[in-house]
């Protein structure tokens, strides 16, 4: 008998590494062996191979006696996952002479079903890119995923449907089949900008309109923002509404969201809007910064370009609420393990929702507080003082009259509000443009050395601004997030210079609740 070799791939983190799968046959007593650390996964592989070769009507190593050795190349790194069935099996196939064709004919990915289905996988545009950036002739993928490995324009992609169909489409022959069958390579996909219809709209929201300016504010400029208030007031569904006025991701972008979301999920389709995350308090701190022994990214990462929307903020875990410092202040997370570091990129807008207190009405004039001062310092305490300061904007949301609940007027629509924010990033960008700077794009990504480049104040907003943080002792950080959040309102109004009233309406998001503990 022979060895024969086939490309494929694995994900490490949220990129792609080539793996050469050789699988060296010889006759003798049966033996089904795959070197190379496996998972439990990988090493199941074998059985589903067995009963997908069986099932299409190929020889298997069972009924010929053969002593079939699996060897993944890199050998030193461990591999994850369930993709390496069709390769595998196409390798076996090529050392056993029952197919011929070309060891530079392709990348192979997939799982195998018994029958011999090739089903969907994660992780395929990370693949995709890898092949052609390694000079891959062409990649042969689950039918299920073949659109998004064809938004990787100058690779050719093959979807294939079954083991059946991709043997014979590489010139096999199957015993009783005597058809001819080619696969049709996918064509390149172009993105294709559709709109969700899930988006609450803005103006189904009556009243609030101090909480909707923010929002606005914070849209414009990418800031964070945490809303607070009694219960039932509309929190959530200011938060759900935000990622309406949200301006679709760019071409780049839409590829890197896509790239993340496939990793987790097998058929995760192109990401063309702002992601939405919205954890349960009860996640743990891996689930939401990522991590595992092959680490994944977490809740964090899959908000990237989006909104990480932190419900009943201060019921998270202390641990996990202090892991948001690196993400909010550098907008990448560094996962650090025995095998290397990830690098995962977390680049979102975070929206914490909040009571006040433990029962909710503090400071309402509906309802008495019922909570001992005790409680509520311990509530406080789970939001630190670094935490409170990577929030740029806080805003009270409380309860509205009836009048005003009742009232048929309809508030301004979420496609309008939405064309505001395009014209203030496009203004944004434009004036950093011209002030010789093509990396920044949001001002909430200015860092303390952009703000001193970038924004210049005249002398009557020079003079408020000292009054202000000598007043307040407001600490380095607060003072640049005055700046930045200055700068965005003045975009909104498309304003070359900024003005005193920008300062004064930046200077009123800074955070009132538990202010004494700041």
């Amino acid at each position: 008998m022979s060895v024969a070799t086939i490309k494929s791939a694995h994900i490490v983190g949220l990129d792609a590494e080539p793996v050469t799968v050789e699988v060296d046959v010889q006759h003798g007593l049966y033996s089904f062996s795959i070197v190379g650390l496996p998972d439990k996964a990988i090493d199941e592989s074998k059985d589903r191979v067995i009963a997908a070769l069986r099932n299409t009507g190929l020889r298997n190593p069972k009924t010929e006696n053969h002593k079939v050795t699996v060897s993944l190349s890199p050998a030193n790194q461990k591999k994850e996952g369930s993709h390496f069935d069709v390769p595998v099996a196409l390798t076996y196939l090529l050392a056993s002479k029952q197919l011929e064709c070309a060891e530079d004919v392709g990348w192979f990915v997939g799982e195998l079903s018994l029958t011999g289905d090739i089903l969907p996988m994660m992780g395929v545009l990370s693949i995709a890119e890898r092949a052609k950036k390694e000079g891959a002739r062409a990649l042969y993928v689950p039918h299920a995923n073949k659109e998004e490995a064809a938004l990787v324009d100058g690779l050719t992609v093959y979807g294939c449907k079954n083991l059946k169909e991709l043997v014979l489409h590489l010139g096999g022959v199957i015993e009783g089949v005597h058809e001819v069958l080619e696969i049709t390579p996918t064509p390149h996909a172009d993105i294709i900008y559709v709109r969700p219809d899930s988006y609450l709209d803005f103006k189904d929201i009556r009243g609030q309109e101090t909480a909707k300016r923010a929002l606005l504010i914070a849209a414009s400029g990418g800031h964070n923002i945490a809303l607070y208030g009694p219960p039932g007031t509309g929190k959530t569904m200011l938060a759900r509404a935000f990622t309406g006025i949200l301006p679709p991701l760019s071409h780049e972008e839409a590829l890197e969201v896509t790239r993340i979301h496939s990793v987790t999920h097998p058929k995760s389709g192109l990401i063309t809007h702002p992601p939405f995350r919205s954890p349960h308090h009860t996640s743990s701190y891996v689930s939401l910064v990522g991590g595992g022994a092959n680490p994944r990214p977490g809740e964090v990462t899959l908000a990237h370009h989006g909104v990480l929307f932190l419900d009943e903020f201060p019921e998270f875990d202390k641990k996990v609420i202090e892991s948001l410092r690196e993400p909010l202040e550098e907008g990448f997370i560094s996962v650090s393990r025995a095998k290397g570091t990830f690098y995962f990129p977390a680049s979102c807008t975070l929206i914490a929702s909040m009571n006040p207190c433990p029962c909710g009405f503090m400071g309402s004039k509906l309802k008495r507080c019922i909570c001992k001062p005790s409680d509520i310092d311990r509530y406080a305490r789970k939001l630190s003082g670094p935490i409170m300061d990577r929030i740029d904007i806080w805003v009270p949301v409380q309860h509205i009259d009836y009048d005003t609940l009742s009232a048929a007027r309809i508030g301004e629509e979420s496609e309008s509000i939405s064309e505001k924010v395009k014209k203030a990033r496009k203004f944004a960008t434009t004036r950093f443009e011209s002030l010789g700077n093509t990396r920044l794009r949001k001002n909430k990504d200015m860092k303390a050395k952009d703000v001193d480049a970038y924004i210049t104040l005249n002398e009557a907003c020079t003079d408020l601004m000292k009054k202000l943080a000598t007043t307040y002792a407001l600490s380095p950080r607060a003072y640049h997030r005055v700046l930045r959040l200055a700068r965005t309102i003045a975009d909104l109004r498309e304003a070359k210079e900024i003005g005193e009233s920008d300062i004064l309406e930046a200077f009123q998001y800074r955070p009132k609740l538990y202010e004494n503990r700041l």
